[in-house]
């Protein structure tokens, strides 16, 4: 079984709802990520689009059987793609999703759940929820879960992908130094956070964050790999590059023998709180009565 998997971080700029040349940026780093010998290619946040959203960019969405979803899918031979594109769902539904393609076919789509409304973001105006945590097998060793963005703040979903058998944590996100106001560091709080999981865990992390801007918004890049003990083994700047690092599954059975977070984890008592909570807060007392 393959232990080693060589990742990539494929931190570019995108050039705001021009979904031809984005597609061009991402046809040539899938196919300098099979170059390098890598096993997965990890594109940012809303990658095909741009993070600029508007009251029209429902026009940039795409089914998951789109042409523009073929053509990466077909260039992904022998490598993962995770990308990110306005998703045009059932019923006329508009989702923040990452797909990932392998070998001609679709292999994984998670649907951004977090959905941020504070600061300088306002997503829950332009999308629907997702409503799933679901991991999917990278091959016969690794299997991995995907967070877009916020997701990551909230610590469940990730708590949840672990449960759920992750073994390799995907962050694709669309970061600016000015999404979130006040004190507030963006590049010093996703570099904690990543690494906190990571090693919390016994999880890889592959952060893809993009660069360049967007009106007055400046992404800082900063796309990262980080081992299962939470240390970063790769991390870029804030220019385009195609950031690689080479994970080992030892190292995550040697993380979660001594480190058992996974295994501690009282699923049971979880699932009961929740029930609790639900029946003390989600029912009102003229319901209840």
């Amino acid at each position: 079984m393959p232990e080693k998997l060589v990742v990539a971080a494929a931190q570019i700029p995108t050039v705001p709802e021009d979904i031809e040349a984005n597609l061009e940026t991402h046809l040539d780093y899938i196919a300098q990520a099979r170059a390098r010998g890598c096993d997965l290619v990890v594109f940012p946040e809303l990658s095909l689009t741009g993070y600029t959203l508007s009251d029209e960019s429902f026009r940039l969405a795409r089914s998951r059987h789109s042409k523009v979803v073929r053509q990466i899918a077909e260039a992904s031979r022998d490598i993962t793609t995770q990308f990110g594109f306005i998703e045009e769902g059932p019923a006329a539904q508009f989702y923040n999703a990452t797909l990932a393609v392998r070998d001609g076919e679709i292999r994984h789509l998670h649907r951004k759940v977090n959905l941020p409304s504070y600061g300088n973001l306002d997503e829950n105006k332009h999308f629907a929820t997702g409503r799933f945590m679901e991991t999917a097998r990278l091959d016969e060793t690794w299997r991995y879960a995907i967070v877009i963005c916020a997701d990551a703040w909230n610590p469940a979903l990730v708590h949840l992908a672990a449960m759920n058998g992750a073994t390799l944590l995907s962050v694709p996100i669309s970061s600016s130094i000015d999404a979130v106001e006040g004190e507030f560091s963006n590049p010093d709080g996703w570099d904690l956070a990543v690494r906190f999981y990571a090693m919390m865990y016994g999880m890889p992390v592959v952060m893809t964050n993009r660069v360049g801007t967007e009106g007055d918004h400046r992404f800082w890049g900063g796309s990262a790999v980080i081992d299962a003990h939470g240390r970063t083994l790769a991390q870029a700047d804030d220019q385009q590059e195609l950031l690689t690092g080479e994970l080992d599954y030892n190292q995550v059975r040697e993380a979660r023998f001594h480190l058992p977070t996974v295994r501690d984890s009282n699923f049971a008592l979880i699932q009961r709180e929740v029930n609790r909570l639900s029946e003390v807060l989600g029912v009102p007392d003229s319901v209840r009565e």
